[in-house]
């Protein structure tokens, strides 16, 4: 099979899943290497890009999923009536930050650090589907363990979390006179 078909195959297979396709998934498929897929996939998203298209192919994590290009959402969006993106408030996108920075992470954990109660927060993160449940920490009550999920990296343009940004190193002493006496 030459290249074009490999592509073809490839635009065949990412279109036809609607989901992210792992590129081990890709490379049984194709009857390929992981190595030998790669610089395919980079050429067909390199045409998708510099043609402009509709569509393009997005990398999450070892994954590939084909989308629409955001250019053209409004248009997309008046055929589907689609809502606009989920609009996240402070509360959420501080405790979002916490399992982000700190995951896997149990909801006692988040409440220690935010000082409040996350039961509201955690529950509407899940139902945005930008948290999922990671498994159980091995401590008495066996507590439920979040992390971000796929959809937390779409939504922000993630292709893993290495790409999340460094947070600033902070000492007690930066926060001296921030906070009234006692709470740190």
């Amino acid at each position: 099979m030459n290249i074009d078909k490999y592509e073809n195959a490839l635009e065949a297979i990412l279109f036809a899943s609607g989901e992210s396709v792992e590129l081990s998934k890709l490379a049984y498929c194709l009857e390929l290497d992981e190595r030998d897929i790669k610089p395919i996939i980079t050429n067909l998203i390199d045409k998708y890009e510099n043609e402009n298209r509709g569509i393009k192919i997005i990398q999450i994590n070892d994954a590939y999923q084909m989308c629409t290009n955001e250019d053209y959402f409004e248009f997309v969006s008046r055929l589907i009536k689609a809502p606009a993106k989920k609009q996240l408030s402070p509360a959420l996108l501080e405790t979002l930050a916490i399992i982000a920075y700190k995951q896997p992470v149990t909801k006692a954990m988040i409440e220690e650090i935010r000082g409040v109660d996350a039961y509201h927060a955690v529950n509407k993160l899940m139902e945005f589907k930008l948290i999922c449940e990671s498994g159980r920490l091995d401590a008495p009550g066996k507590p439920l363990l979040f992390s971000t999920s796929e959809e937390f990296l779409k939504y922000f343009g993630l292709k893993n979390l290495r790409e999340l940004p460094n947070l600033p190193d902070i000492s007690l002493e930066d926060l001296e006179g921030e906070y009234p006496e006692g709470i740190y």
